[in-house]
């Protein structure tokens, strides 16, 4: 499964007191906690309020009226053609997640609203990458398209590095790495996965850390597998079992066990 990043601050010595907070909640898997310190006053943070509500839902399964609740305020305060832009591509990655989680269909949703957002956010903007990523995620999981997710990723990992955001970098090594396992590419899925673990540990993007390790563990052999899925096993853990999907990847299949 891909799950997604929502670019942030917080995450480095010196930035706002306020997001380094946000940040040290969210990264622990307290999206709810971390909403309720922002104030209620301005579109940037009740666009950001939206984005942690519909990031618990991709690795929790669950608070989804209250994403929807804070999406809409996100919506209903937007003034620019950025933030309106902004507030279409949470509103397609809730319907990607739910659509992912099976909760509903909303695949047709997900494509409209991100194809709203790309007609509102300028190129070139740290928005836009994140655009990019999310579309690279429909593409991949809904549309079953690699060749059409990978260049969309890569143009992410491109915009990424150009604005120095490394949270957003740690999913686009992740999911290009994925898909280079996916077509035997072991050496590069490898070096991928390192990247992103090396990224989400520097950060201390807690909540990533156990899928990054368990990722890494299927491009090792033993007994260095087994070591990095129990490191994750402990994570998952002791983040009370978030992301809820990882309870899979923790359990390979038994040797000669058949595979969907």
């Amino acid at each position: 499964m891909a799950y997604s990043a929502m670019s942030g601050n917080g995450t480095t010595a010196g930035d706002d007191p306020l997001q380094t907070a946000v940040w040290r909640l969210r990264s622990r898997a307290c999206w709810a906690d971390a909403a309720a310190l922002l104030p209620s006053d301005t579109p940037a943070y009740s666009l950001q309020r939206a984005g942690l509500m519909v990031e618990r839902c991709l690795y929790t399964e669950r608070g989804w009226e209250e994403a929807e609740d804070a999406l809409r305020t996100a919506e209903a305060v937007a003034r620019t053609d950025e933030e309106r832009g902004a507030a279409a591509c949470e509103r397609g990655q809730l319907a990607y997640a739910a659509t992912l989680h099976g909760v509903r269909d909303r695949a047709d949703e997900a494509r409209a609203a991100l194809g709203r957002a790309a007609a509102l956010i300028p190129p070139g903007t740290s928005g836009r990458a994140l655009l990019d990523f999310r579309r690279g995620l429909l593409a991949e999981n809904l549309t079953r398209s690699p060749q059409a997710a990978r260049a969309a990723y890569r143009r992410a990992h491109a915009a990424a590095t150009a604005h120095a955001d490394p949270l957003l970098l740690s999913f686009t090594w992740r999911h290009l790495a994925g898909l280079a396992l996916r077509d035997g590419e072991l050496a590069e899925a490898r070096h991928g996965f390192a990247e992103s673990l090396r990224i989400r540990e520097e950060l201390g993007y807690l909540v990533g850390t156990a899928p990054a390790l368990a990722s890494l563990a299927d491009t090792e052999s033993e007994p260095e597998a087994s070591r990095l899925r129990e490191e994750a096993g402990r994570l998952f853990r002791l983040l009370g079992g978030v992301p809820t999907w990882l309870a899979r990847q923790l359990t390979p299949p038994a040797p000669g066990a058949a595979t969907a």
